[in-house]
């Protein structure tokens, strides 16, 4: 753990400049919003440890897999996010000596992450080689009111001289991603132009063709007024800079203010590119930085208003909660179906910046809960748009008929991930985005999407794992072989129980959704059965001899479910039996190692308990829960969450608080020591679910928001608002009571502790706190 950064309940603060954790720190104060995003890097040059970073949405690259013994079936590449051009890049020379923070003493350094306005805020005195002091303060936004463009203000102040500031404001496309494959360099020149204090660089990606346009514009200040310099452009091989050169005096201020925009073919006919970023930069430039500054503090406000929570009494858990909101909203604001919401967002490259299961089973609850139904919606279509791929996929590794297996990595819709346990094993993918379809009609009401698209994703997915079974003659059951689940430290194991439970799910729900659509809409389902060729009677049969005679491993001695065939011959340690040193054991140990231990990465059987708990009696759920949990050694930051819930439904007050704090800060505080790769964005969402379902009780029953409330020991109290069907609740909760506004013009009944109570428009009630 590292505990660098200052609690606040509104920041993230770092004061002091730690070099050794730079990387952290670029990754934590990350700004996005939702089409671009950029690490912290500064924008001065700094020869130090660094990643640099700068993400366009939608924008990837397909580098060429690279494994020692291909296999059949392997994707031939693995879908990355790109590090695109520089745009926040400044060359500071003063007289003859660059700033760089890695060579001159530093000190007074803050660098802030304010969350409620949503900027960037960085200040420092540096004492260059020659002993001339300077201080700097630099702010920084990704404007989320204009989603394609970010601005700097840039200012130098002399402490002790006068002399010569020669600026170097440049775009630098000569980039590369830090995880290419074969060390290339994914980008192309198409076009560059310059003209005065203004650079444009049209780049294209190699093989997928996509352009972006990166574009900067330059204004100066000198204590405060508007200041002429002369400019000279500069052009080289993917970068384009503007030169100038100003004299500066001591204890007055030089700002040098930077509007830069990347506008991509996604959302712009290649041809008007160039056209359109100076448009762009022209409006972001005639409104001005602090006008940029004061629309993001307003805009981040309506953010705030639905999607806050708010801790009383804790003030590192209300920064944990606030910051992840702050990263959810800025990597994915649902306006554009053909987005997703990538492991790391904009905040780094590692895991490609693709969309995997942790979309569906972890993101769609926040978004569902804090957003217009239309945001969840455009997560499901995304996934039923890629239909067609996903039977390719499946077609790929022998599957036929229509049977569908979605990817566990994509960027369209295409398997890219390429390590055999994973491409090939890990399948309970699949049932996530079922889940997700069942979960977003409970949630909304909106039993409509089966018809117009849920259905076929469902019948898809069902076909698969129709095909994926095999009867066993020897146990007289449908059995799961050579599967990989949540559990990523088991590897090609025998009737993975998660794996098998969600899979049988999946085929009694398709079932009872085909029902549905038939009998609801008649029209429909003809047509839907005729565009799958579905042979209802005959598939409809296979799924239920499956759902009849699966077969699920379970312990009747222990009174648990079997995390997998031969779980009971490991040697069952705890993970507080393990030396610090051994930990954490991806780092420490061998994979050998790891794969015959009994330890587990995250929740497996328990994140079956979790997405079905109404299956199972709470004295199941404490005996998986009490025989699994202190076996996990949570190296996955899906885990801390599952738990969190689970211990909070088991009334564990203690362990319910302990999971949710390690998800809440397990970037600022660096749990896992690789925050440098960037932050955990998805997961992210699983600390709103600690908080909302974990301590809030909060679930959807039989179309109800059902509410079991508890307060953790150290705090005063806490609050929540969820968007459902159509009303706003506001819940309270404090050591006395719970308080739940209805500012819907509409009246809804909700249950509290189990009893119905019903809430008039506008109006709210108050209860007595339960024990649990």
């Amino acid at each position: 753990m590292k505990n660098y950064l200052k609690h606040d309940e509104w920041c993230i603060i770092e004061e002091g400049f730690h070099r050794e954790y730079n990387e952290i720190s670029e990754s934590v104060f990350s700004l996005g919003n939702g089409r671009m995003g950029q690490r912290a890097n500064f924008e001065e040059t700094f020869t130090g440890k660094t990643l640099q970073g700068n993400y366009v949405a939608g924008v990837y690259y397909p580098d060429k897999t690279r494994v020692g013994w291909w296999k059949n079936g392997y994707p031939e590449y693995f879908a990355k996010v790109l590090n695109a051009a520089n745009w926040i890049g400044l060359k500071i020379e003063i007289d003859e000596e660059e700033l760089d923070l890695n060579t001159c003493e530093v000190s007074d350094f803050v660098r802030v992450l304010n969350m409620k306005e949503g900027y960037l805020e960085r200040s420092f005195v540096a004492t260059l080689p020659s002993g001339k002091q300077v201080k700097v303060n630099a702010k920084r936004i990704n404007s989320i009111v204009d989603d394609e463009a970010g601005a700097i203000r840039y200012a130098i102040t002399p402490l002790n001289f006068e002399g010569k500031l020669h600026v170097t404001a440049f775009v630098d496309g000569d980039i590369k991603n830090k995880d290419a494959n074969y060390d290339d360099k994914f980008w192309d020149e198409v076009a560059k132009e310059t003209a005065f204090a203004e650079g444009y660089l049209h780049m294209k990606t190699k093989k997928t063709g996509f352009h972006v346009v990166t574009a900067q514009r330059i204004k100066v200040y000198q204590d405060g007024i508007v200041r002429d310099f002369q400019s000279l452009p500069e052009k080289r091989e993917k970068y384009v800079a503007n030169k100038f050169t100003l004299d500066i005096k001591q204890d007055i201020e030089t700002a040098i203010v930077k509007f830069a925009c990347n506008l991509s073919s996604e959302n712009y006919a290649t041809e008007t590119l160039m056209t359109e970023a100076k448009s762009y930069l022209a409006k972001i430039a005639t409104k001005g930085f602090d006008k940029m500054v004061t629309e993001q503090a307003e805009k981040w406000g309506e953010r705030w208003k639905m999607n806050d929570i708010v801790i009383e009494g804790d003030v590192a858990a209300q920064q944990g909660i606030r910051f992840n909101i702050f990263q959810l909203n800025q990597t994915y604001s649902g306006e554009d179906a053909r987005l997703n919401i990538g492991p790391k967002g904009f905040t780094g490259e590692k895991y490609g910046g693709s969309t995997y299961w942790d979309t569906e089973a972890y993101c769609l609850p926040f978004y569902m809960a804090t957003s217009s139904e239309q945001v969840a919606r455009n997560l499901l279509v995304y996934r039923w748009k890629q239909l067609d791929r996903a039977i390719e996929n499946a077609g790929k590794l022998g599957f036929n008929q229509g049977a569908a297996l979605y990817p566990m990595v994509t960027m369209n819709g295409e398997e890219c991930h390429n390590e055999w346990e994973i491409t090939f094993e890990e399948i309970h993918r699949n049932g996530a985005i079922a889940f997700a379809i069942y979960n977003y009609i409970n949630y909304t009401g909106d039993e409509a999407y089966l018809g117009e698209f849920g259905l076929d994703v469902l019948v898809g997915i069902a076909r698969f794992w129709a095909q994926r079974f095999n009867w066993s003659e020897y146990r007289k059951k449908y059995v799961m072989l050579g599967v990989t689940g949540p559990n990523e430290y088991e590897n090609n194991v025998n009737n993975n129980w998660y794996t098998s439970y969600i899979a049988t799910w999946c085929l009694k729900y398709t079932i009872e959704a085909a029902n549905k659509v038939k009998a609801s809409n008649p029209a429909r389902y003809e047509e839907i059965t005729q565009n799958l060729n579905l042979k209802e009677v005959e598939e409809f049969e296979k799924f239920q001899a499956i759902i009849d005679h699966v077969y699920l491993p379970e312990s009747e001695e222990l009174g648990v479910f079997l995390q997998q065939d031969g779980f009971l011959d490991k040697e069952l340690i705890q993970v507080k039996d393990l030396a610090p040193a051994d930990r954490p054991i991806n780092q420490k140990w061998s994979w050998d190692r790891i794969l015959r231990s009994c330890f587990i990465k995250q929740a497996d059987v328990l994140q079956g308990m979790y997405f079905f708990e109404d299956d199972f009696t709470i004295e199941q759920l404490r005996r998986n829960y009490d025989f699994y949990e202190p076996m996990t050694v949570h190296e996955s930051s899906l885990s801390p969450c599952v738990h969190a819930i689970l211990a909070a439904k088991l009334g564990d007050k203690a362990r319910s608080y302990e999971f949710y704090q390690r998800s809440a800060r397990l970037d600022l505080d660096d749990y896992n020591n690789d925050t440098e790769d960037g932050c955990h964005i998805t997961s992210m969402a699983g600390t709103w679910m600690s908080v909302v379902e974990g301590f809030g009780g909060m679930r959807v029953k039989e179309g109800k928001v059902t509410l079991r409330p508890f307060l953790p020991e150290n705090w005063q109290s806490f609050a929540f608002k969820i968007i459902f069907r159509g009303h706003i609740l506001t819940v309270t909760t404090s050591s006395e009571e719970v308080t739940i506004e209805n500012t819907a013009e509409e009246a809804i009944t909700i249950v509290l502790y189990g009893e119905e109570l019903s809430i008039e428009a506008n109006a709210s009630i108050s209860a007595a706190i339960v024990a649990v």
